[in-house]
């Protein structure tokens, strides 16, 4: 099957947004017993392991060059160690699993005018007001009326900042692996990826933390569903995509993921957002539409 055949065109984004939510929730679901960076290196070196174990076992291309190693170290450090150690640490500190989603879904807004730049394109007035309503979004979402899984306290800032410090690593990830990644084997540029950036955590989590784990059922459970589901399968789904599509494009589908991410914790937290909140989803969307969407034909 091509990967321009619909039912990949149109299944493998929606299963890409499907599992990529979860993330969220299987965090909410670990952190209570184990420190961010402590869950975010075990779970990046075992999901390391496991494909260095799949490529030799299917006998897959090595990176030809050590500028590729290097390339797939750097994506990692962002793509995984910023991003997803941004994301752990907000929602450790109190950042409801749907507003740390609807933080760093502003990522395909700030891709796709990367993206042009870097092209040499220049951005329509389209695509600046998609990014200015994007970010007036996220502010209605992170603001004082919002309130965190049912309390009147507001949102940590320190947990908010970590969120956009995740938006910034996962924008530069996903731009570089476009411009870089696409010559590098996939599964064991994958494996490298997974192990620089399990070195940096393990490095963060010796510094700040006492790499204490409690493996309770509910920790086991989320552990093997982050590394199985997302480190194996979203995360190689999602390089797929990159291969055959554009940054903009594919990292649009993070839009998706907020909506998924707030039915996910309602049913399973019974988190809620304000109308406030729900506004700023609403205003968020419509601003990564304008940006994303395809221009007018000539």
């Amino acid at each position: 099957m091509s990967p321009s055949h619909p039912l990949l065109r149109i299944g493998g984004p929606a299963l890409f947004v499907l599992l990529w939510s979860t993330g969220f929730v299987g965090a909410k679901y670990g952190l209570p017993y184990a420190e961010p960076f402590t869950f975010l290196a075990l779970r990046l070196a075992v999901a390391a392991a496991l494909l260095a174990g799949l490529a030799l076992a299917l006998r897959s291309a090595r990176p030809a060059r050590p500028a590729q190693y290097g390339h797939a170290a750097l994506v990692g450090v962002l793509l995984h160690a910023g991003y997803l150690g941004g994301v752990f640490y907000g929602i450790s500190l109190g950042v409801p699993a749907g507003v740390s989603a609807v933080v760093v879904s502003l990522q395909p807004v700030l891709v796709a005018v990367l993206a042009a730049r870097l092209l040499g394109e220049r951005a329509s007035a389209r695509q600046w007001a998609g990014l200015l309503l994007g970010v007036a979004g996220v502010a209605l979402v992170v603001g004082p009326g919002v309130v965190s899984a049912g309390s009147t306290a507001p949102l940590p800032v320190t947990g908010v900042l970590a969120c956009v410090v995740a938006l910034a690593a996962g924008t530069a990830g996903t731009l570089y692996q476009k411009r870089h990644g696409d010559t590098v084997p996939l599964v064991w540029g994958t494996a490298v990826q997974y192990a620089a950036a399990s070195a940096l955590l393990l490095a963060i989590a010796l510094a700040t933390e006492d790499l204490t784990i409690r493996w309770t059922g509910e920790f086991v459970a989320a552990f093997v569903w982050l590394v199985v589901v997302l480190s194996l399968g979203a995360v190689l789904l999602l390089l797929l995509l990159l291969r055959h599509g554009t940054a903009a494009g594919v990292s649009s589908l993070y839009y998706l993921v907020p909506p998924a991410t707030a039915v996910e914790a309602y049913l399973l937290f019974g988190e809620r957002l304000s109308a406030v909140s729900l506004a700023g989803i609403a205003v968020t969307t419509v601003g990564v539409a304008l940006v994303v969407a395809p221009g007018a034909p000539p």
